[in-house]
């Protein structure tokens, strides 16, 4: 059976630029809802004994009702892990040079990764992937993930409304600026870049 996992921080924990109410709808209802979904499809069929990725892969093209939701699933709890308390700042140096080789900059990738996921048309994602030996900025749309297609991710942010629209309103683009800049798990980033 899939699982809800706990968040890797408290609720109230990523404020002011996350607000306890934002992960308490979209960690407690939207995401404790694909997880439910996905057991109730799971039930009586090949992906009952499945694990999350096995379940992605087996579905991805063939059962999108179950495919949306464990791709969901997988998708927000890399979104977890790609956050912390007083997250941003400085870049440990593998990552960082990394960065620099690819997009010239820090400050000109983040503006790349912010414009990926302004620039998404509905709900979807944006991704930091390595691709050829490179970092890219990848985005995704409803469900559907690099991890799919074959892709070593890095990074994720949420461009769902419901991950934005109680703290920001419609304004997509201050969320995607205050999540690179305050809220990224550098740490998890390096550590995924280690093992790609």
């Amino acid at each position: 059976m899939f699982e809800l996992p706990a968040l890797p921080f408290a609720k109230d924990a990523l404020e002011p630029h996350m607000s306890a109410q934002t992960l308490e709808f979209h960690h407690g209802k939207h995401h404790a809802a694909y997880v439910t979904n996905a057991n109730n499809l799971a039930k009586g069929t090949e992906f009952e004994k499945m694990s999350l990725e096995e379940a992605m892969k087996a579905s991805f093209g063939k059962n999108q009702a179950m495919f949306n939701n464990v791709g969901q699933i997988y998708n927000h709890n890399e979104f977890w892990k790609s956050m912390k308390p007083n997250g941003g700042g400085s870049l440990p140096k593998n990552l960082e040079e990394k960065i620099v080789e690819s997009f010239g900059s820090v400050d000109a990738f983040k503006e790349e990764f912010v414009a990926g996921g302004a620039g998404q048309f509905g709900s979807g994602w944006v991704w930091l992937v390595v691709k050829d030996g490179k970092l890219s900025i990848m985005k995704s749309a409803n469900a559907d993930n690099p991890f799919v297609q074959g892709v070593h991710h890095l990074l994720v942010a949420d461009v769902w409304e419901h991950a934005y629209y109680l703290d920001y309103q419609n304004r997509r683009p201050d969320f995607l600026k205050t999540f690179i800049n305050k809220l990224v798990n550098w740490d998890y980033v390096a550590e995924r870049l280690a093992k790609a």
